[in-house]
């Protein structure tokens, strides 16, 4: 919201405080002050001055030969470019010695021997904004009102000298969207009154009644509380004054015509907005609140066709629509130079809609940018009447009497109660009662004083931000001055802060993988639509989930599986010779069973590893080598143990979409209760690591929330073993397709507690075997706690795991 500092001080005194002291004191308030604009960019001796003639240059087809009149007493002769300029006009004049901004200062000159005694400036030149200038007065030179004093100071005529101060406001405080309700928010800093606008006349008394040529209903009763018309007739459309014109310019809004400009004026002033729409393209002069039909569409007043969903609020005329309700108008009943009769609107729509509705459509104006925030209902009528009155004055209208309005309901009454000793033991202050009534007074909150030192305040309708009593407990704080309240310790119960188990789980693997050569990565939860295909397997259940709204299509989805982005990130990292990658993500994937979105979807957090390249480079006396699958489920194994679960997990060959048929696996976490799918650990297809120029990579991805559960981060303390372990290798034959993994199972099942560890040593095939035969060699070591073992126990053992896998696998004992 940017705020003219002399508009401001129409409603408030502000003398003894300039533009910079007053945008400190809003800060210390609570409100952030951006920039404080001053509009004068270097601008002196420039006036209003009359050009009497106009004449081409005798020596130079561009140039014109100009007689004016700038109040200095004699007449000037300036010669000029623009191709605007003409005789009758009233123009800015840089006299001999004005400076200009950029440092342009003006001499005496000849151009193509003739002398020039001055400039006729643009509004560029005079340091403006001309983009928010009318469109007629952007190229060439500024043309002033007819009514501009000859020899005025340009300062004076354009504001120049004013300052303004563009605040940066949170959503909860819509009231300052508004002139009045920053002037209130200024008079509650300063202690000063606030002086409202008033209307030329009552209005109320005309010859024409406004309900004989407006009819008002709502039908969207729910999105539409009031709607509220005047009638004006016989307006003259034409340039507002320039007071008005440079206010608008300063508020950062593009004047048009004197009845949009009014419009435009009493929005910045009440934050209420208003609509006139031409009151002859009415049909029957017919208002209806209603919601959009099924296939409807509008052509709104940026010309452009606009698909209408039934969800949208629309102003009809009872057989069309005219505007969309509260975002803009439609061009069938747009205000243009042949206007003569205006209706105007004010009204109260739904924030939630109209927010919808301009999201929809990327459509955002400064109306709905106030009724999305719920600005003051009560701002209704006095900002109709302020408009219609500005309407009559400075358009020649004639405003019939009376309102016509359909009121479905009115804002109740806000009555909050705030009770001394909590103000106090809120802010650790002493404040007493007069001190707290004294606050509430200057921000105009009418109280009522209760037992028991209790004020029960009525809050105006304009600080909807302000429903409970820790809200005008804030007030008290802020107004009184954050930097004046006493440091006190704090009391009452405390709860100490620490993390929980999933961030404690996040951090400590982080730790690992970092602390492993493993680089982080943080990629976009968005994604292109061709990623979410590529590991179907790892995310069964899942649906793509489409962007409402994406800023392209390669972010235009939810990503279903983290490593799409990771394979995108090796791929950029190969492309620059950075061949050896270790990288790692842990993040959110989106899951969602509906075809269409009905309630939010699943977040599931995930970890995923990317490899690729050398396991380690070249040295003098080391050969490089390639990483490899084991290099990997080394990792993820590593991540088990230190998740103290390594004796849970359970691998199975698998298939998958996207991996290598033969090198991957899926992973499960096994032990209390049904078996859980953890994700798919494997070597990348190679159809798919040539479609992204990639090497051998080998990734996994696994679920994190079943592993935040069976995390034991417990530390168990065990002595040193007292007795000697016994080894024992055992080499069998049996038949390729079955796993290791389901071999070493069976003989940890078989051995018992006795068993301490299985290593597989050897895995070995030939022609010696038979076709379909391989040879796994494992060592076995055995321990008892408390006694040394004897040949003949383990021996024993030795003999039952054999016969089990003789039985369970076909295997055979190698020879």
């Amino acid at each position: 919201m940017k705020v003219s500092y002399q508009w401001l001080s129409e409603y408030i005194d502000l003398s003894g405080v300039t533009a910079e002291e007053l945008a400190d004191k809003i800060r210390q308030a609570g409100i952030e002050i951006d920039v404080v604009e001053h509009r004068n960019q270097g601008v002196t001796q420039v006036v209003a001055g009359y050009v009497k003639t106009k004449e081409k240059h005798p020596d130079a087809d561009k140039l014109n030969v100009c007689t004016v009149d700038a109040g200095t007493g004699e007449e000037l002769q300036i010669v000029c470019g623009a191709k605007n300029v003409a005789a009758g006009q009233k123009v800015p004049v840089a006299l001999v010695g004005a400076a200009l901004p950029g440092g342009l200062q003006i001499k005496k000159a000849k151009l193509r021997g003739v002398e020039s005694q001055g400039m006729i400036c643009s509004a560029k030149e005079l340091g403006m904004n001309d983009k928010l200038l009318p469109k007629e007065q952007q190229e060439g030179i500024l043309v002033l009102p007819d009514n501009t004093e000859i020899g005025a100071s340009i300062i004076d005529v354009l504001a120049l000298g004013d300052d303004v101060l563009e605040l940066d406001l949170t959503p909860n405080r819509s009231d300052c969207l508004s002139m009045i309700g920053v002037a209130y928010e200024v008079g509650a800093i300063l202690g000063r009154d606030v002086k409202l606008p008033q209307p030329d006349k009552d209005m109320t008394e005309s010859a024409v009644r406004a309900s004989d040529r407006v009819r008002v209903t709502i039908t969207a009763r729910e999105q539409c509380s009031r709607y509220t018309a005047r009638y004006i007739a016989g307006v003259k459309i034409g340039p507002s004054p320039q007071w008005m014109q440079n206010r608008l310019i300063a508020a950062g809004v593009r004047p048009i015509n004197n009845i949009v400009d009014i419009t435009n004026y009493v929005m910045l002033e009440y934050g209420q907005p208003l609509h006139a729409f031409d009151a002859d393209r009415l049909a029957g002069g017919q208002i209806d609140v209603r919601l959009a039909r099924a296939g409807e569409t509008l052509v709104t007043l940026d010309d452009q066709e606009r698909k209408l969903e039934p969800h949208m609020l629309l102003i009809t005329d009872g057989e069309k629509p005219v505007g969309l309700a509260g975002v803009m108008g439609g061009a069938n009943s747009e205000v243009t130079d042949a206007t003569v009769n205006i209706v105007l609107e004010s009204a109260k729509f739904d924030g939630g809609t109209i927010r919808k509705t301009s999201r929809q459509l990327g459509l955002r104006s400064e109306a709905s940018a106030r009724f999305e925030k719920e600005v003051n209902p009560e701002a209704v009528v006095p900002a109709l009447n302020r408009a219609a009155s500005l309407m009559e004055r400075y358009a020649g209208g004639a405003v019939a009497g009376g309102i016509v309005e359909a009121v479905v309901s009115l804002p109740e009454p806000t009555i909050v109660r705030v009770a001394l000793d909590k103000v106090n033991r809120h802010l650790g202050t002493s404040f007493t009662l007069a001190e707290v009534k004294s606050i509430l007074e200057r921000l105009q909150f009418e109280y009522e004083e209760l037992d028991g030192g209790v004020l029960e305040v009525s809050v105006p309708k304009r600080r909807g931000d302000i429903a409970l009593d820790v809200d005008l407990i804030e007030e008290v704080a802020r107004l009184y001055g954050y930097d004046r309240i006493p440091t006190t310790p704090i009391e009452g119960a405390t709860t100490p802060g620490g993390y929980t188990k999933e961030q404690k789980i996040r951090r400590a693997l982080r730790e690992l993988l970092t602390s492993g050569g493993i680089q982080e990565v943080i990629s976009y939860s968005f994604t292109h639509p061709g990623h979410t295909g590529l590991f179907a397997a790892a995310s069964e259940t899942l649906r793509p989930i489409r962007v409402a709204m994406p800023m392209s299509e390669e972010r235009s989805v939810l990503r279903t599986s983290l490593l799409p982005n990771l394979l995108d990130i090796a791929a950029y990292n190969r492309n620059r010779k950075q061949e050896d990658i270790a990288i790692f993500e842990i993040g959110h994937s989106f899951a969602t069973e509906e075809a269409a979105l009905t309630k939010l979807p699943q977040e599931n957090p995930m970890l995923a590893l990317l490899l690729a390249g050398r396991r380690e480079a070249a040295q003098w006396n080391v050969k490089a080598e390639p990483c490899d699958f084991f290099d990997l489920k080394g990792i993820l194994d590593a991540v088990f143990a230190y998740l103290g679960i390594a004796d849970r997990v359970r691998y199975e060959a698998n298939k998958p979409q996207g991996f290598h048929p033969g090198r991957s696996a899926s992973v499960y976490l096994t032990g209390q209760g049904e078996e859980q799918y953890l994700g798919t650990i494997g070597q990348i297809h190679p159809e798919l690591q040539h479609a992204k120029d990639l090497g051998d990579t080998y990734v996994f991805e696994i679920a994190l929330e079943p592993l935040y559960a069976a995390a034991d981060f417990s530390i168990e303390y065990r002595a040193l073993p007292r007795y000697p372990s016994v080894e024992r290798d055992l080499a069998i034959v049996l038949a390729q397709e079955i796993e290791v993994g389901q071999v070493v199972q069976t003989a940890k099942e078989t051995a018992g507690d006795l068993l301490e560890s299985v290593h597989v040593f050897d895995v070995y095939t030939g022609e010696k075997l038979g076709a379909g035969k391989k040879s796994v060699a494992i060592s076995l070591v055995y321990r008892h706690p408390e006694r040394t073992l004897t040949d003949e126990e383990v021996n024993e053992i030795n003999s039952q795991i054999v016969a089990n896998l003789e039985q369970t696998f076909a295997a055979e004992l190698r020879k």
